[in-house]
């Protein structure tokens, strides 16, 4: 999260940013629309024009390696995927990950202090699951055009959590049959998943420590379901948070 001080910022589209005038680029931010191509329209089988994907990143392509030297703010200037080092390249010495919850929860860009947000995303348009779903197109766009090959995420960062446990097992099995199709899609892996056992309230006391029978038993039942999603979409590991 590196921040750059050009001489003359650019113009920002004001779905990227605080109501407020940039004095620095930030590199969430910079994967903002920069300029938007004429939109392309792909053909189907029988010769018809196919609504164009939506693009969430409008005008910026993948993000490349140009070296130290580069003047480009959308280049990477030392890290060189590709670059061999004792028999291998450095996308394998360091599989970087993109985290969920920094990047796409609706609490990205809440003020700590005042609660307030600092921004507002066009695809966060509330809690429904409907906007959780929406925040897949926008994860995996945003993963191609990095270049970045993993992500990595808890289980509340990628679902609604409902009003009972069976609907958030059921709202995270919607949300992850489509995350496992972007990843088909796309090439993207996870790199791996775990359960968030220590935002919600139940966990005051402790999860799997928790002298109350119920947060620990809810707690179990999301790590077995977690479990069971880092299968479902190739997890390369699972986390178990120390949380509380």
């Amino acid at each position: 999260q590196a921040i750059l001080a050009p001489a003359k910022p650019p113009a920002f589209p004001s779905c990227f940013l605080a109501p407020r005038p940039p004095r620095a680029l930030h590199t969430y931010g910079l994967l903002a629309g920069m300029g938007v191509p004429d939109a392309k329209r792909a053909r189907v089988a029988d010769g018809r024009a196919a609504a164009p994907a939506k693009e969430h990143f409008p005008g910026i392509g993948k993000v490349k390696y140009e070296g130290p030297d580069s003047a480009n703010p959308m280049a990477f200037k030392y890290y060189n995927a590709d670059e061999v080092l004792m028999g291998k390249p450095m996308r394998e010495w360091c599989r970087f990950a993109v985290c969920w919850w920094h990047t796409f929860n609706g609490q990205m860009g809440t003020d700590p202090f005042s609660s307030s947000r600092t921004h507002v995303r066009p695809w966060d348009k509330d809690d429904s699951l409907e906007t959780y779903l929406a925040r897949v197109d926008v994860a995996f766009e945003f993963f191609q055009k990095l270049g970045v090959e993993y992500y990595c995420f808890h289980d509340v960062d990628v679902a609604p959590q409902g009003a009972s446990l069976d609907e958030f097992m059921r709202n995270l099995d919607v949300v992850t049959d489509k995350m496992l199709r972007k990843q088909q899609e796309t090439g993207v892996k996870l790199l791996w998943a775990t359960q968030n056992l220590f935002s919600h309230t139940r966990y005051k006391d402790g999860a799997a420590t928790s002298p109350d029978f119920d947060a620990f038993a809810y707690g179990c039942a999301q790590t077995k379901k977690m479990l069971e999603v880092g299968k479902k979409l190739g997890a390369a590991n699972h986390i178990f948070w120390g949380g509380r």
